[in-house]
């Protein structure tokens, strides 16, 4: 096998060519949402050079909407998940519990890594 320079300077984050990526965790927000802020974001970025001010009130609220969109999703992620063991019998469910623990253990570690 050659050396393929263009591939080893690729991110490893980065799919190569021919690779498929394994599937991620679900994404806390639907992508129209997601994708409404970016929009938003990008707005503020490209107008910022005429109207600085109102560019940065702009991404302000961007910021804010995000924000407030997480911690909702989260606090529903949080409601789904206490709901699903909260009421278990913890000796005759353990996959269940092992299950939500795994998901406790996602969603955390995604946030420490934001």
């Amino acid at each position: 096998m050659m050396y393929d320079q263009t591939r080893a300077q690729q991110p490893a984050s980065q799919p190569r060519s021919g690779e498929r990526r394994a599937a991620g965790p679900e994404p806390l927000l639907p992508s129209a949402e997601r994708d409404t802020i970016a929009e938003r974001l990008g707005h503020a970025l490209n107008t910022f050079a005429d109207t600085p001010l109102e560019a940065l009130e702009e991404a302000e609220s961007a910021f804010d909407e995000a924000t407030a969109k997480l911690v909702n999703a989260l606090a529903e992620r949080r409601r789904v998940l206490r709901a699903g063991w909260q009421d278990q019998d913890p000796d005759t469910q353990s996959d269940e519990l092992r299950h939500a623990l795994r998901q406790y253990r996602e969603i955390t570690q995604r946030l420490l890594h934001l």
